[in-house]
């Protein structure tokens, strides 16, 4: 069976057929409203659309969804805000099965260390963090990731998420506030740098 990163799927509003990790299905609930399945698994009639808020406020606009599944149907105004809360909702949760996990630093000087020795494979900043503070931890990263590179070892490109502020990461890991966090080597770490890139790329289209 192919993995999800090989299914391809045809996109509702642009046609173009991608890989499924670049898409969302939403599909049609038992009240024919239109709801985002984020996790591609509900039952039920969907469609695909490309990943990004504005591409689910043009396909509301021109009545993509209707078009696509040949069939009126409900779509709530606010479905890329939702769609967002849900995407969101599942990265917060990927972080607390990877703290569980013991797959999540936070706190300053941890991440600091993960970065520097390549323990992290990734970067989670709020985005509400002090400038400076930001800039030297972005500082540490882009050193630490040079010289990964430089010596040839795996892992030497880490992304850096700025997703969700502190107090949103600080309730999702039951910590008063959380200004740095970094997932570390491991299927729970692996799968939050996952869905923070569905996350990311869903802001940023």
């Amino acid at each position: 069976m192919p993995g999800k990163n090989e299914i391809e799927r045809r996109c509702a509003l642009t046609h173009e057929v991608k890989p499924a990790a670049e898409l969302i299905r939403f599909v049609v609930g038992p009240d024919d409203v239109l709801v985002p399945d984020t996790d591609a698994k509900a039952e039920g009639r969907g469609v695909w659309l490309s990943l990004g808020e504005k591409h689910v406020a043009e396909a509301i606009r021109k009545k993509a969804f209707a078009k696509s599944l040949k069939t009126n149907v409900t779509v709530p105004d606010d479905l890329a805000a939702l769609t967002r809360q849900r995407l969101e909702q599942r990265f917060v949760a990927a972080l607390q099965m990877a703290r569980k996990a013991g797959q999540l630093l936070t706190g300053a000087m941890k991440v600091k260390a993960a970065l520097e020795t390549g323990e992290a494979i990734a970067l989670v900043t709020a985005t509400d963090a002090a400038e400076d503070g930001r800039k030297k931890m972005l500082a540490t990263l882009k050193a630490s990731s040079k010289a990964a590179e430089e010596q040839g070892l795996p892992g030497a490109e880490r992304p850096h998420f700025e997703l969700l502020d502190s107090a949103q990461l600080g309730l999702a890991l039951g910590i008063e506030s959380v200004i740095h966090a970094a997932p570390t080597q491991g299927a729970a770490g692996e799968a939050a740098v996952k869905r923070a890139k569905t996350l990311a790329r869903y802001i940023a289209n």
